[in-house]
């Protein structure tokens, strides 16, 4: 199922035992654009500071996306390591993360999730290879704070899409995959650049680079192509018939097609970025 990420801004965490806090922010990985946390305010249980809570830990979400169900207790979250959320979140800080809750490791692997396309794992399965997996992780244990690629999307909302032939808007939002926890579009505003203009998608691969300097985000596509493309209300529930149409439009094959599986393996890993 599809969701808008502002859709979960304010959505109550909860943990086994209570709540936690509530959504405030995203952080998505600049490469993959798979969401690896939910930025978390909590309440007064913990001072309200701001945890990290990984798709690998929630179980369900309500199907009005008013609360989102997290395999955790409250005292795993209080005791989990610290994050300064005003600063990039390095890779060694996810290492330490992910030590502390016993969660395979995402990167350096074929896929989003790294062997896989979502955020699911075998605790008893990872317990048997758990000696590789940490010395995977102790490999980022003496990298510098700021390695790693996570940008949050409040950050990335507002930015100027620049097409193959020059600006054409803004970025409105995003669009996410709720089983495979990635983001799948970003939603353009096209009205600052043609006046009777339209909201409409841009698929995350199609998408070179991000511009952390200029705060811009660049695609191949043209002005006029992203101009006649069809029309995203997000009034309308995403579904395949709309994907199917807006692919074809651009000519390209969906990323669900039999043809795009084939060549996974061969695909580049993802946008490039011009980081601060």
């Amino acid at each position: 199922m599809f969701r808008s990420v502002e859709s979960l801004k304010g959505c109550t965490v909860a943990a086994s035992d209570g709540e936690i806090g509530s959504v405030e922010e995203l952080y998505f990985d600049d490469e993959a654009w798979g969401i690896r946390y939910l930025v978390v305010k909590t309440g007064n249980w913990i001072d309200g500071r701001r945890v990290l809570i990984s798709p690998y830990s929630v179980i369900r979400m309500d199907p009005g996306g008013l609360s989102v169900y997290a395999d955790l207790t409250r005292q795993q979250v209080s005791d989990s390591p610290p994050v300064d959320t005003h600063q990039p979140v390095s890779r060694q800080h996810e290492a330490e993360y992910h030590r502390y809750y016993g969660y395979p490791a995402y990167w350096g692997g074929v896929d989003v999730w790294g062997m896989s396309s979502y955020p699911a794992f075998s605790r008893a399965a990872l317990s048997a290879v758990s000696p590789e997996t940490l010395a995977q992780l102790a490999l980022y244990g003496d990298k510098l704070p700021g390695d790693g690629h996570l940008r949050s999307t409040d950050a990335v909302d507002g930015y100027h899409v620049a097409a193959a032939d020059g600006d054409v808007g803004h970025v409105s939002g995003f669009i996410f995959d709720d089983e495979a926890w990635t983001i799948r579009y970003l939603t353009v505003d096209t009205q600052n650049w043609w006046p009777s203009g339209k909201e409409v998608l841009l698929a995350t691969e199609w998408i070179f680079l991000i511009d952390w300097y200029q705060s811009s985000v660049s695609t191949q596509l043209t002005r006029d192509a992203i101009k006649d493309s069809p029309a995203y209300d997000s009034r309308i529930p995403l579904e395949r018939d709309f994907e199917t149409q807006l692919y074809a439009f651009y000519g390209k094959a969906g990323y669900w097609s039999e043809e795009r599986a084939s060549l996974r393996l061969k695909e580049p890993g993802g946008a490039a970025f011009a980081a601060p």
